[in-house]
């Protein structure tokens, strides 16, 4: 660590030594467009707390996840099991998640990816299916329904140029990464097809992954006034579950599957993985009434097949489902050329999700599917009406207010219980309000706050967990949450200071159990009172011809974290107080990248967390860990239009013995998931830009 800060006060030193009549490049912070809550305005201009990962951070590291891109925010962390298993939380805990993402509304080019049960695929995404990725903190329900974490938005076509790509990636424990992607078109008529395919055995024994993805991307103006835009996105991918240890297993040999034990067969002999096909398409239609009144609607379809032998059963699960979205958008532009002038806009639409599932669980007998045990047929619909305002005054004052009502409804039909038994849950009507405003008091200092009201209900694998049990008495959490920020610029805005502070109260927060086969199942809380600081440092400064760099760019983030529960008795137990688990109280994040002459380049990353607790009591906790990573390389462009890129880079560099994506609340004290040792990779990029015609 203290190696890490010298290393940090180093560069800031140097990059002063330089001269200060460069050019002022770190001004394309604020050229981002926000489109949250349908701003499609700067990020100066909006009064919505976004944080952006573009496709430069998500090229930093072997491209077989985005878990140390992710992690590069503050408030937000994500975790992975193992390869292909990912978890997700913004300002949140992973209580809810014991595998997958729930809790987070994903948007893919306006398509839910998130489905209509509340859970939501993430891993079907490959490094080359978006080129930014908009994170919204906090419950975004106002327009985007249920969840109180918060929002993600992929988006592609940023920064787009016609032309094609190829690239290859590998490394440590077999890692094989290709991907291939195709622009074509024009800047009102684009397409973009990708292919990408991830493989890797992975750190620990009954961890292979096999991933291959197919992506389809296009935006074409059919007349004046319509434009309409359409995606396809098709997985197909296999991932092992080795399981978790207990601390002595994970100390003895971090590498290790989870043996057999309990009467239960060990990872490796029930061949527990998961087979997971995806298919997502959906298309987008914008409508130009006039110059002032817009819609936008979208209708998609998905599908998701799911086959898991694990250690107590083989689930298999077919979840198609379907939905669309309307928006209209009435709105008064500001006058250029009279920064007195107030510019607003109104916002009014719906979005409707139904699911059609069916969720069949067998005996395992060694990774076969035998014994019918449960069979069931599952339909959930979820509906949202929003309505939202936004005004603007004087380039000082934004202002963005919305609320939505929401309708939930589940219904299970369990066809091995005679006579066939049907269980129904509707949810009650929930409003979601939320206001958010920001003040620009002069150009380098401003403050923005934000209340909203955010609710989610069970997802379905919680109301249908892996121990088979219906839970349909499980409540919906909800809660409020209040934020600030405030955010200064200094010498000539090469550097950037944000500081956040929130609190979010969640009651009836629904909380992860594990019995002694390693099967989930969920219970609600009391509440959890979640405080919290942020802080963000970016700096960035381009260097004029003669110096030996081009540029140089650091970023660094601080997240504190005071998340405990309120009111929360378990039987005769008492967890009033506790730390909530699997929340890190602190976590800092380091990057930083510099571009020399001759294309030579390197990239330094530097991630801890402190200590994690694992169970509600407090008894059981992961190590605190340091990650420490390096990326060097040579770009070279020929002709303005063909570039390449060779790059070899190491992550975990000081060894460090950890566990990444915990099982919480286990049983047996099973907890701990081994994350990789030092490893290293090299990788090759060669890409082709189309010249434009002026």
């Amino acid at each position: 660590m203290k190696q890490t800060v010298f290393f940090t006060f180093f560069l800031f030193t140097c990059s002063f030594c330089f001269s200060q009549e460069e050019a002022d490049t770190s001004k394309t912070m604020d050229e981002v467009t926000v489109r949250a809550f349908e701003q499609n305005r700067r990020l100066r201009s909006t009064s919505t707390s976004v944080k952006i990962i573009d496709f430069n951070n998500g090229d930093r590291y072997n491209k077989t996840s985005l878990v140390n891109g992710f992690n590069t925010i503050a408030g937000v962390r994500m975790e992975e099991r193992s390869p292909g298993s990912y978890r997700i939380n913004i300002r949140g805990s992973s209580l809810r998640s014991p595998f997958g993402v729930r809790n987070v509304k994903v948007y893919w080019n306006d398509i839910p990816v998130t489905d209509p049960g509340g859970n939501t695929y993430f891993n079907q995404f490959a490094w080359n299916n978006f080129s930014s990725i908009e994170i919204v903190k906090g419950p975004a329900g106002s327009m985007y329904g249920a969840g109180t974490g918060g929002l993600i938005l992929l988006n592609c076509f940023d920064r787009w140029q016609p032309g094609a790509s190829v690239e290859y990636v590998t490394g440590s424990h077999d890692l094989h990464n290709f991907f291939v992607s195709a622009r074509f078109g024009r800047k009102e008529n684009k397409s973009q097809l990708s292919y990408a395919h991830n493989q890797t055995d992975g750190y620990r024994v009954q961890s292979h992954l096999r991933r291959d993805n197919f992506s389809w991307v296009s935006k074409s103006k059919i007349t004046e006034r319509q434009q309409i835009a359409v995606s396809l996105l098709v997985t197909d991918m296999y991932y092992q579950t080795p399981g978790a240890l207990t601390l002595t297993e994970f100390m003895a040999n971090p590498k290790a599957a989870r043996p057999a034990a309990g009467g239960f067969p060990s990872a490796v002999n029930a061949q527990a993985a998961i087979n997971q096909a995806n298919f997502l398409s959906g298309f987008t239609h914008q409508y130009d009434f006039t110059s002032a009144l817009t819609n936008y609607t979208t209708f998609y379809g998905s599908l998701a097949e799911i086959k898991n032998p694990a250690i107590r059963n083989y689930e298999k699960r077919i979840e198609p489902s379907l939905g669309g979205r309307t928006v209209f958008m009435l709105k008064k532009k500001k006058d250029q050329t009279d920064p007195m002038t107030i510019g607003w806009q109104l916002v009014a639409g719906s979005e409707f999700q139904h699911g059609f599932f069916t969720t069949t669980v067998f005996k395992n007998v060694n990774g076969k599917p035998d014994s019918l045990q449960t069979d069931d047929d599952i339909t959930y619909k979820a509906n949202s009406y929003f309505f939202q305002g936004d005004l603007r005054l004087k380039e000082k004052w934004f202002m963005n207010a919305g609320l939505s009502l929401n309708r939930t409804r589940v219904s299970f039909t369990r066809r091995t219980s005679f006579p066939v038994a049907s269980q129904t849950r509707t949810y009650r009507n929930e409003l979601a309000p939320r206001i958010s405003i920001k003040n620009n008091i002069n150009e380098d200092l401003s403050w923005k706050t934000t209340i909203s009201r955010g609710f989610s209900p069970p997802t379905i694998a919680e109301l249908l967990p892996s121990t088979g049990v219906i839970s349909t008495d499980l409540e919906a959490e909800y809660g409020w949450n209040y934020d600030m920020t405030v955010s200064y610029a200094l010498f000539k805005r090469y550097l950037r200071l944000e500081a956040t502070g929130f609190y979010f109260k969640l009651n009836n927060a629904l909380v992860q159990r594990r019995d002694l086969s390693g099967a989930d199942y969920f219970i609600n809380a009391g509440d959890i009172r979640q405080k919290g600081l942020e802080f963000a440092a970016d700096y960035f400064k381009s260097f004029k011809a003669g110096y030996f760099a081009d540029y140089l760019q650091i970023n660094a983030s601080y997240t504190y974290n005071h998340f405990r529960y309120g009111n929360f008795v378990r039987g005769s137990t008492d967890f009033s107080g506790k730390t909530v688990p699997s929340v890190p109280a602190n976590t800092f994040s380091l990057i930083a990248d510099a571009q020399f002459k001759r294309g030579i380049y390197s990239n330094i990353t530097y991630y801890t967390a402190s200590k994690i607790f694992l169970n509600d009591a407090n008894t059981a906790v992961a190590g605190s860990y340091n990650l420490l990573g390096c990326r060097f390389g040579w770009r070279k462009t020929y002709e303005k239009k063909y570039k390449l890129n060779f790059y070899a880079g190491a992550d975990n560099l000081l060894n460090e013995q950890y566990s990444l994506g915990n099982d919480i609340n286990a049983a047996a004290n099973r907890f701990y998931n081994a994350a990789a040792e030092r490893n290293y990779y090299v990788g090759v990029a060669i890409q082709w830009i189309k010249p434009v015609a002026q």
